[in-house]
């Protein structure tokens, strides 16, 4: 393999970070629809492992969006575990 062959590969991880966390996130709301909160909450956890965001960027140098979405993302993780926990 030649060092142009290696240049030319394309980085893919944008998009499969981007498809991976709306697959997490339907998956969400398929769990919250069918009632099952435990399970809506992990896959909601489980979204945030794929960051839809630039991941190359440290946590201070994002824009304000993405630190709020991210913070208020977390916080509904939390929120759906402890509702599964004492509710169900």
């Amino acid at each position: 393999m030649t060092n142009s062959t290696v240049n030319n590969k394309k980085d893919i991880t944008p998009v499969v970070s981007k498809v991976g966390y709306g697959a997490f996130v339907l998956l969400t709301i398929y769990f919250l629809a069918t009632n099952q909160i435990m399970s809506a909450a992990s896959n909601l956890g489980i979204a945030l492992i794929f960051d839809p965001f630039n991941q190359q960027q440290k946590w201070n140098d994002r824009p304000l969006y993405q630190r709020v979405w991210l913070l208020i993302h977390v916080a509904l993780v939390f929120g759906l575990f402890i509702y599964g926990y004492l509710v169900k």
